[in-house]
């Protein structure tokens, strides 16, 4: 089960580490996280932040270069490797900012899968690096992809079907405009593994099949484009964590790609193996069977051997890791706003002169309990409860009663834990869930980990701080949202455990990991609360330094995305402040000066400092 290192020597790969009582970036001056969002909270931002570490990105980036060409190398593979990032993992601006500012010698490039996505590649793309557009298309699109070509971008077109193929032909037919290159999607026939399973197969959504294969490149050598077919791309799911599904689909792509270069297919010269690097979400066991290194040692050992045995050239390689690149450099921090189980304390007894005896009885197993009867009279609190509800129903106990038994079970249960230790027991566990701390915490779970509400895909979550402490509470994490499913159980297969916490006297934040692909570009505005604040962190040899800085959208703003006017909103009102009886002439001023300075805030819930 979790202990207080919260998992990070399984999902954390070395970028966190604990320092005395708080989670430190395990990067060059190695800074806490909790003092930087403490900085950042100095200037009057609340809510919660994103914050992205930009030497993560590099570091991810670095990882994939790095392994391929040392499998290249140790291989003599005569082909080359390149990777793209695939734009829907991540359009942000601030972290497409920083997969392209550091590019050192790779020429990484950008996958479109739609007219907007491929216009930013467009805007984007410097260096000559390669932009793929995956996806259905139509004519504007594909008339887009015509004009990177003029520009001397080097821009592949991969089709999805043979009617895309279609429209190329007569697109160029009609145009003086440079073609772009051609990619084929192939339709493998095996399967794979995980949630994006589907991504395979005969009955998946994308890619041709082997007849409408041979079918596209006749049509391409009776249009003159076969010179323009320079790739086949396949991808066999995302959260690939088996090796086993790719080396057989590498061997039915390899097959596939020396096959069509037999048929005629002279310049066909690229593998595009898709996605699929897996990232470790789990915090307590490993769920991936491979490493990086071995990912690429197969990749380049099977392409190679299936290539000198069909006799045709070895094929470049590349890969659209983007969730491998992107994960890991953003971070969720959310404030504990409020913790909802406060109220089974000591303090909160209201004790009769006269008590029914069993809440004498509970009373006393309170006050008596030891190490060595704790698991007896837990199991009594149990007994003495449930009698207390039926005393209750049957109306021989009133409410102040129940209330009373209430609090002193809750007393045993946590009293118990103490001293029972860490077991694991049927017993303990069921206490623990019975007596889960409710964690009220300033975000929005569908804004920001949409993935959980929608997959239940597990996001590495620890506290920042009181880290030399023992966690000894089963945590039930609660968003702000109006909507049940907004919370994190407590799981016993993802167990949390959290901290006694003071939030009178002390800030307590949680960290949620791992949230750098998708979750940004999924979040939904469930009940209008928008994207965090956000900041990036350049941390060097001494410090490190916030920019960036953004902070959440106002109220006004978020109404007026849904395209309503924001100035008609705030004359309304303002005019239904002028009209009331119900408010003094000399205090109406007064209301409205509150009005504007809250819809300029944003939208996340503020604490009194």
């Amino acid at each position: 089960r979790l202990t207080k290192d919260y998992g990070l020597e399984i999902w954390a790969d070395d970028n966190f580490i604990v320092q005395k009582d708080k989670l430190h970036i395990n990067y060059k001056s190695s800074p806490a996280i909790y003092d930087i969002v403490q900085k950042i909270r100095k200037d009057g931002l609340r809510g919660p932040l994103l914050l992205r570490f930009p030497h993560l990105v590099k570091k991810q980036r670095d990882l994939l270069y790095e392994s391929f060409q040392n499998s290249i190398d140790e291989l003599n593979y005569n082909g080359e490797f390149n990777a793209v990032f695939p734009l829907k993992v991540n359009q942000f601006p601030n972290f497409i900012d920083l997969l392209l500012q550091t590019k050192q010698n790779y020429r990484y490039g950008l996958e479109a899968g739609s007219k907007a996505e491929l216009l930013l590649a467009i805007y984007k793309s410097n260096d000559n690096s390669p932009i793929l557009v995956n996806g259905f298309k139509d004519r504007e699109l594909i008339n887009l992809a015509f004009l990177s070509a003029q520009i001397g971008q080097d821009i592949t077109l991969t089709i999805e079907g043979i009617h895309e193929l279609e429209s190329i032909i007569e697109l160029a037919k009609n145009s003086n405009m440079a073609l772009p290159k051609i990619g084929i999607r192939i339709k493998l026939h095996g399967s794979s593994v995980g949630a994006w399973a589907k991504s395979v197969g005969a009955n998946s959504k994308f890619g041709l099949t082997s007849t409408e294969l041979i079918e596209a490149v006749e049509l391409m050598k009776k249009h003159k484009l076969i010179e323009n077919f320079h790739l086949i791309h396949f991808h066999i799911g995302s959260q690939i964590t088996s090796i086993d599904p790719l080396k057989k689909a590498l061997r039915e792509a390899g097959h596939i790609y020396s096959d069509l270069i037999n048929l005629g297919a002279y310049n066909l010269s690229t593998i595009n193996l898709g996605g699929g690097l897996p990232i470790e979400y789990s915090q307590t066991k490993s769920t991936i069977n491979y490493s990086l290194q071995e990912y690429a040692n197969d990749v380049v050992f099977m392409l190679q051997t299936i290539a000198k045995t069909k006799g045709v050239d070895e094929p470049n390689i590349i890969i659209e890791s983007g969730r491998f690149v992107s994960a890991s450099h953003a971070m969720l921090v959310a404030p504990v706003f409020e913790l909802f189980s406060q109220e089974y304390s000591k303090n909160a007894l209201k004790l009769k002169e006269k008590n029914p005896p069993i809440i004498d009885e509970l009373n006393e197993l309170y006050e008596d309990i030891t190490k060595e009867n704790a698991r007896e009279f837990l199991h009594d609190s149990f007994d003495h409860l449930n009698s207390i509800f039926t005393l209750f129903d049957l109306g021989y106990v009133d409410l102040i009663d129940r209330s009373n038994a209430e609090i002193l079970a809750h007393l045993i249960m946590k009293k118990s834990i103490k001293l029972l230790g860490d077991g694991e027991s049927d017993d303990l566990l069921r206490v623990k869930d019975l007596i889960q701390e409710k964690y009220l915490m300033n975000f929005s779970l569908f804004q920001s980990i949409a993935d959980f509400w929608g997959l239940k895909q597990h996001f590495p979550t620890m506290p920042l701080s009181k880290l030399d402490k023992k966690p000894i509470h089963s945590a039930n994490l609660w968003d702000i949202t109006c909507d049940s499913d907004g919370e994190i159980s407590f799981s016993e297969d993802e167990p949390l455990y959290l901290h006694e916490v003071d939030l009178e006297n002390e800030d307590y934040f949680i960290g949620i990991f791992l949230v750098g692909a998708y979750q940004e570009i999924l979040g939904m505005k469930h009940n209008l609360f928008a994207h965090p604040s956000e900041a990036t962190i350049y941390i060097d040899e001494k410090s490190y330094e916030i920019t960036k800085v953004i902070e959440s959208a106002s109220i006004l703003d978020i109404l007026d995305d849904l395209a309503y006017n924001k100035d008609d909103i705030l004359l309304r009102i303002k005019e239904l402040i002028n009209s009331t009886s119900f408010i003094k002439a000399n205090d109406k001023e007064r209301f409205k000066r509150v009005l504007e300075n809250i819809v300029k805030e944003n939208g996340y819930l503020k604490t009194i400092d």
